[in-house]
């Protein structure tokens, strides 16, 4: 991927030791990967590459802002993430990713992209259930939480009604269990 340059890490070139790298990712990040949950984003991703003799232990962390709408209301808000994750690179005959925390790279490459193992790492770190903060202290007013409450009330008014409206037959019925 053309694309994905910036991602590329020469490791063939690097002292043994520990090696940062820093990225800022924007939604143009996420469009190379045909993706577009996200209104808005800023996430800054930190790297830690640690190439000893016979393997590469890399070392990701990423925090920052999604701006999603919320699964209850569709009101757009800054989701903010955060995680980590670690990936070694050993070298051997065929190029190998079956293994989510092991990839083996033939013993010719140079360099590493690392664009994929971001695009995951971040995609992982937001939760399914998305919900504004202002739903869950009480604070956001929305046309869709108003109707919502609207809705509930109603609904526990039927319910009470039911419950007066019992049946006299029922009450016979119940005497029978306690008769015993």
């Amino acid at each position: 991927m053309e694309k994905t340059k910036e991602f590329l890490i020469p490791f063939i070139g690097l002292k043994l030791g520990k090696h940062h790298f820093e990225y800022q990712v924007s939604n143009s990040f996420f469009e190379i990967f045909d993706y577009h949950e996200y209104n808005n984003s800023n996430i800054k991703v930190n790297v830690v590459l640690e190439k000893k003799s016979t393997m590469l232990e890399l070392a990701f962390k990423h925090k920052g802002t999604v701006n999603v709408p919320c699964d209850m209301t569709n009101e757009e808000f800054d989701l903010p993430i955060k995680g980590s994750m670690k990936l070694i690179v050993r070298f051997g005959d065929v190029f190998n990713n079956d293994n989510e925390e092991l990839l083996i790279l033939p013993h010719g490459e140079y360099q590493i992209d690392i664009a994929q193992y971001i695009y995951e790492m971040i995609v992982l770190s937001v939760p399914l259930k998305r919900i504004h903060p202002g739903v869950k202290d009480g604070s956001l007013n929305s046309e869709a939480l108003t109707k919502l409450k609207e809705l509930t009330v109603k609904e526990l008014k039927k319910e009470n009604k039911k419950e007066e409206n019992i049946d006299p037959r029922w009450d016979k019925l119940k005497q029978l269990l306690t008769d015993k």
